[in-house]
């Protein structure tokens, strides 16, 4: 075979970079193609890991009897403290490893969900409509510059939305807010923290308690 020719499974000639590992997907019973798994010489993204740590528990645990302390014990006390615990953890998680996770949000909808069927079914399309609207509004950033907003980020926005409704846009405002003093660090700073990114989780978190508790 000529250098630097391919065959039809990814063999190369000599003096050619080594080959991706290669992914066979079948059309029909009679004919496969082959696809590559990752370009050659490019290293699969490493993924964020993340736990759980007691600082977290504490938090979110601290957050959720200040709700009850504050609106007592009742369905709405129920949801604020749920929220806040939820809220707490994942302002720590963020910090530490700069990922708010699936596996929370993802159960955390559906109980939000649920929990509005159950003891506030006039507030459920509300709710619906400003998780999926604070959801879009954080994307927007995103279409003008790639990843100025987390994906993260943009669910939690979502989960908030589920919770408290029209009033997770005074959430979006007070978390937004509370990140001109980091912002402006990083720009007065910007030679020693240059390429610094802001987990916008703990500004969420921020904002759901003020809006909740205040």
């Amino acid at each position: 075979m000529p250098a630097g020719q391919t065959n039809a499974f990814g063999s190369h000639g000599p003096g050619d970079a080594e080959p991706a590992e290669l992914r066979r997907i079948d059309v029909d019973g009679e004919t496969s193609i082959w696809v590559p798994l990752n370009a050659p010489g490019e290293p699969e993204p490493p993924a964020r890991l993340w736990r759980v740590r007691p600082a977290a528990v504490t938090l979110g645990a601290l957050l959720a009897a200040v709700a009850l302390l504050r609106l007592g014990l009742n369905a709405q006390g129920a949801l604020a403290a749920g929220l806040l615990a939820l809220v707490g953890v994942l302002a720590v998680i963020d910090l530490e490893s700069r990922v708010l996770p699936n596996r929370i949000l993802g159960p955390a909808a559906a109980a939000l969900v649920a929990f509005q069927t159950g003891f506030f079914p006039d507030r459920l399309a509300e709710c619906v409509l400003a998780g999926l609207g604070a959801a879009l509004l954080l994307a927007l950033p995103s279409l003008f510059q790639r990843d100025a907003m987390g994906v993260g980020d943009v669910k939690l926005a979502g989960v908030l939305g589920l919770a408290l409704g029209g009033k997770v846009l005074l959430v979006l405002t007070l978390g937004s807010l509370a990140t001109v003093p980091a912002a402006l660090v990083i720009l007065c700073r910007r030679s020693s923290l240059r390429g610094a990114t802001i987990p916008f989780g703990p500004f969420l978190a921020f904002g759901a308690a003020a809006a909740v508790l205040l």
